[in-house]
């Protein structure tokens, strides 16, 4: 894009284990990396939670909104915003997880 804002989508990944089973994750964390990952991926759920409501709402016309489209994918993008939020610093909810799963997990 010639002299415009150019965009970088997150790269979080979004098929992790703890987005399927998060004890399982935290009962997984060897490492603060780990335990960091295992933080940020719970923010990102629980962002992802907390913005579906703000969508629900929203109704969308022709010719550029609405339809079956829309609907199929409008949860994919409310998954990259909140995993957007996530990557880059978040609401505060990373680092009161980070502290319990370290304190659980006597790594500090």
């Amino acid at each position: 894009m010639a002299g415009g804002l150019a965009l970088t989508p997150p790269q979080v990944d979004v098929t992790s284990a703890a987005r399927k089973d998060p004890a399982a994750s935290v009962a997984s964390v060897h490492t603060r990396a780990e335990a960091e990952k295992v933080a940020t991926e719970f923010e990102h759920m629980f962002l992802s939670q907390m913005l579906q409501p703000m969508f629900a709402g929203l109704s969308t016309e022709a010719p550029f909104g609405g339809g079956s489209g829309e609907e199929m994918f409008k949860p994919m993008l409310i998954d990259q915003y909140a995993g957007a939020i996530a990557a880059r610093g978040g609401v505060g909810v990373r680092d009161a997880v980070l502290k319990e799963i370290l304190k659980l997990q006597g790594l500090e």
